[in-house]
């Protein structure tokens, strides 16, 4: 009986840690960003909602990952002064500073390279979108039929939001560069350490109901 129960106690740990790596697969999108005073935040807004103000500072980033908490931000400077010093202020206009980073390699579908990261100075009307100011310097764009960006520049070529099988997500380093910090604090699934207490509490079970039945 207690071999029997220990038989079924290591299945359900392997069934629920099979579990917690199966919640690690991740997926490539484009993530969506907001400057705040030198520190990129994840934009609350869709691009096709959020109404930038003038100098503003946005920005996109291809990347694989999980969820919002552990998307890859954009590299490299962001600064409104930098990116519009060649624009020069308009009136009934007003200008957006964006920065749009193609990931990695390891972020790449298969086939395709990533380009450059670069940054431009949308000037357009008071009431623009994000998507708009988008549009106006980086086409062109790819939307799927839910209204999710799926390409910036043409790229990727293909694809939108999929899923990427476990085991192929990149590490947080590959995501953000050699001289990146990590979106993610990289340790194990929540899952597992649950599935793990849930083991133990049913291994204690097991024994102080053998032990009962022993002495009973």
């Amino acid at each position: 009986m207690i071999r029997r129960g220990a038989l079924l106690l290591a299945a359900l740990f392997l069934t629920l840690a099979g579990s917690g790596q199966a919640q690690a697969a991740g997926y490539r999108y484009w993530s969506f960003w907001d400057d705040d005073g030198g520190r990129w935040t994840y934009a609350t807004q869709g691009p096709a909602t959020a109404r930038p103000s003038d100098g503003d500072v946005q920005g996109f980033r291809f990347s694989v990952s999980e969820d919002s908490g552990d998307s890859a931000k954009p590299r490299g400077a962001a600064s409104f002064p930098v990116i519009c010093a060649r624009t020069p202020a308009q009136d009934g206009k007003k200008r957006v500073a964006l920065v749009i980073d193609f990931g990695t390699a390891a972020d790449a579908p298969s086939g395709e390279t990533p380009p450059a990261r670069r940054t431009a100075c949308a000037q357009v009307s008071a009431d623009a979108t994000t998507a708009d100011a988008l549009a106006s310097v980086a086409k062109p764009l790819r939307y799927d039929t839910n209204a999710l960006l799926c390409a910036i520049g043409g790229y990727p070529q293909k694809g939108c939001g999929e899923q990427v099988a476990d085991g192929k997500k990149p590490t947080a380093a590959a995501q953000n560069g050699k001289n990146g910090k990590a979106a993610t604090d990289g340790g194990p699934s929540v899952g597992l350490f649950v599935g793990a207490g849930a083991v133990a509490l049913l291994g204690a079970a097991a024994v102080w109901q053998a032990r009962r039945r022993r002495h009973g």
